[in-house]
């Protein structure tokens, strides 16, 4: 049984109708998967089958050491959203309820090749000297 309905399918359709670069979502799971593992594959291969543009590769976390490791992904359920460049956005845990939205969005992202960023941020983070890591944590409401 499907997890997205006609109506959100149709809507999903439509946002990522003009998706202007391909773009690769690439999940990770284990054999035996993990609380909501199943429920993120299934919902990453849904979304990837409603545009020609994506395109999923799915991994056993366990034994895929050398890809989850090229990409930094260190837990799972985990996909990583990467296109023409790796902009570094990756998403553990299902992203549901208001974090699907971000999903969408975060494809979109990738698809342009462009943050979405002002000028005077991009000036800022421009004069950083060191990698900074960030990472925000959220719940599903």
């Amino acid at each position: 049984m499907p997890l997205l309905n006609d109506q959100v399918r149709n809507d999903v359709r439509e946002m990522l109708s003009d998706l202007q670069e391909p773009v690769k979502l690439t999940v990770f799971t284990q054999s035996f998967e993990c609380e909501y593992c199943k429920e993120t594959r299934e919902l990453a291969e849904e979304v990837a089958a409603l545009s020609d543009k994506l395109s999923i590769e799915v991994h056993d976390f366990e034994n895929a050491t050398t890809e989850a490791g090229s990409l930094g992904v260190d837990k799972i359920p985990a996909i990583a959203v990467t296109g023409a460049q790796d902009y570094g956005i990756r998403l553990y845990g299902i992203p549901s309820g208001y974090e699907f939205g971000s999903f969408i969005e975060a494809i979109k992202l990738v698809s342009a090749g462009e943050s979405g960023l002002s000028a005077a941020t991009k000036e800022m983070v421009a004069r950083l000297k060191e990698p900074v890591h960030i990472q925000v944590f959220i719940t599903p409401t």
